[in-house]
């Protein structure tokens, strides 16, 4: 794998805008909370623009992108948020450039598009971790949310227990590999694409929000049809925030998930604070990590190096 450098006090970090368009004052806040981390904060060109449900043209978007990416004075890369489009310009990105120049990029929801294909196509470690647009700016953004920017200064072991959250074990044992996913339905639009997500020896982390159980269900059997959960070593069950069946009958979530998960052989634990929810823990998508369903616990090494 390939890691970006720790960020230092007094560094410029960029912030724009690869999928929906964003709210100015939410962005503002947002930003704020990044220059009290002790980092400047250069905006993107088309950050505030808006074409439709876009943050701009797509051509604006990547312009972006690549711009931040090149400038050596850039440390790194925060989208603002998620919402919909970071899939469509994945196929135009210049991955020989990210390769050249390894940096933070940070971000989740839609951004899993990019996190799949940048890790895939050039082996850097990316953050999946709340955003300035839509998490930080938002009146329940926690401390134990925003100490996970603290990662990006310094070498950091994650080590999620229980006393986070409650973890329920849905196979048991015990998997080491490199962590990849993010959201759910993202991670099944890159199936039949170039940049289809690859489980083999790797814990799958999965999270979604506003989805009901049939629609989980769906891309769970579409997960497993493809063979992506026979191939992982390891599943993470993050949020599923408000999936809550919308009529009677339904199968409960936990039913979907014992039904997917109860018979494979790999560990499976569930109730990872990690997705659209408070504390939204951020972790590091390819770093090394092991899931131990007996002691309860996922330890994911360091995202950066000094």
């Amino acid at each position: 794998m390939l890691y970006p450098k720790a960020l230092q006090q007094g560094d410029t970090i960029a912030v724009i805008a690869p999928a929906g368009p964003v709210d100015k004052e939410r962005l503002d806040k947002g930003v704020s909370f990044l220059k009290e981390k002790g980092l400047y904060v250069e905006l993107g060109k088309h950050v505030k623009a808006v074409h439709g449900y876009l943050a701009g043209r797509d051509e604006e978007r990547l312009a972006d992108f690549h711009q931040m990416v090149a400038d050596p004075m850039i440390k790194g890369i925060i989208f603002a948020r998620g919402g919909y489009g970071a899939g469509r310009i994945a196929a135009d990105i210049d991955y020989e450039l990210i390769r050249a120049n390894p940096k933070i990029i940070w971000g989740y929801s839609d951004i899993t598009y990019l996190h799949t294909a940048v890790r895939q196509q050039t082996g850097l470690v990316t953050f999946h971790g709340p955003m300035p647009a839509s998490d930080i700016a938002s009146e329940e953004f926690d401390a134990l949310s925003a100490k996970g920017f603290d990662q990006l200064f310094r070498e950091t072991e994650l080590c999620y227990r229980e006393e986070i959250s409650p973890l329920q074990v849905l196979n048991g044992g015990v998997a080491t590999g490199p962590l990849v996913g993010g959201n759910l339905s993202l991670i099944i639009s890159t199936l039949g694409t170039r940049y289809e997500i690859d489980t083999r020896g790797k814990l799958l982390f999965i999270e979604d929000i506003d989805e009901v159980p049939y629609r989980i269900d769906g891309m769970l059997n579409q997960l497993k049809l493809a063979g992506k959960l026979e191939h992982a070593a390891g599943i993470v069950v993050g949020d599923f925030a408000k999936a809550v069946p919308k009529k009677e009958p339904s199968l409960s979530l936990q039913e979907v998930f014992e039904h997917y998960f109860g018979k494979l052989t790999c560990p499976v634990m569930s109730g990872f604070k990690i997705g659209h929810c408070y504390p939204h823990i951020a972790i590091p998508l390819g770093a090394k990590a092991t899931l131990n369903t007996y002691q309860k616990t996922l330890h994911v090494e360091a995202g950066v190096r000094r």
